[in-house]
């Protein structure tokens, strides 16, 4: 069972990391140049998650760019963090990389595509739909649309997804389509659909404006008066899909489902 045993101040050295867990994200040295500024003037302040897998043995299960920070830090300054502050968590190999990819998905900024690889795995390790659900709390019926749709979805439409091109919504009834049709037909249907999608994302709407400032000004302020303890989670791609529907011109169906979801109220 997944437990935190302790937070702890561990010798630097004795933190490995383990062949079957790693940082699904891509690498980013500014993001690591970025850290080790941070942690030189703050210190630490988000502790390092580490496995016990035996008393003693640590493994890392999250923070991999705050880790390679570190390791930049002392290769300059050495004898700083000899000692580092972590979270130590037990449990078996299957929820420590459960928990490795829930870490990494669970950013403001994550994509559903970055869930897929997380439900798949949980789901061979034999974790049950509800299981699976609570850990990363989200519902059953996500789930089981990711378990159904996902193992066999064609790589282009993954890629568009994974690439924010086609909403989730879009991409499952793409799906539904393709395991609907005959199983000769299967490719012919998927080529069909993908070439459909592909036109339909190269043409930009430049119809009426969906949503101006003065409109936008007058929600909020509506909604400010109703609840001004209201608060908006974003991240920078619903910012700048915000700004793309206020311009008017070049706004995508995309642009406008993440306006719609983020800013309740906003848009008609």
């Amino acid at each position: 069972m997944l437990t935190t045993k302790r937070y702890d101040y561990t010798p630097f050295d004795h933190i490995r990391q383990h062949p079957f867990i790693s940082n699904h994200r891509p690498f980013r040295p500014e993001k690591v140049a970025h850290y080790a500024r941070d942690i030189l003037e703050n210190g630490l302040l988000e502790p390092l998650i580490v496995w016990e897998r035996t008393n003693g043995e640590y493994y890392l299960v999250g923070g991999f760019h705050r880790l390679a920070a570190i390791q930049a830090i002392r290769e300059k300054h050495p004898g700083y963090f000899d000692r580092v502050d972590v979270r130590v968590v037990s449990g078996e190999l299957d929820e420590m990389r459960a928990l490795n990819l829930k870490l990494n998905a669970d950013r403001l900024d994550t994509k559903i595509t970055e869930y897929f690889d997380t439900v798949l795995y949980l789901g061979n390790a034999n974790w049950d739909k509800e299981r699976i659900a609570t850990f990363l709390d989200r519902s059953v019926t996500w789930i089981e649309e990711i378990i159904r749709f996902v193992p066999g979805m064609d790589s282009r439409l993954r890629k568009m997804l994974e690439e924010g091109k086609v909403s989730w919504n879009k991409a499952k009834s793409i799906c539904r389509q393709i395991l609907a049709a005959p199983a000769e037909k299967e490719k012919e249907v998927a080529d069909k659909l993908i070439e459909e999608l592909n036109k339909s994302q190269g043409k930009i709407r430049r119809k009426k404006r969906l949503l101006s400032p003065q409109k936008a000004i007058k929600r909020l302020t509506k909604q400010v008066e109703k609840n001004p303890e209201t608060r908006y989670t974003v991240t920078l791609e619903d910012l700048l899909s915000l700004f793309v529907v206020l311009a008017g011109k070049e706004h995508t169906e995309l642009h406008v489902e993440r306006v719609r979801k983020t800013f309740p109220g906003l848009m008609d």
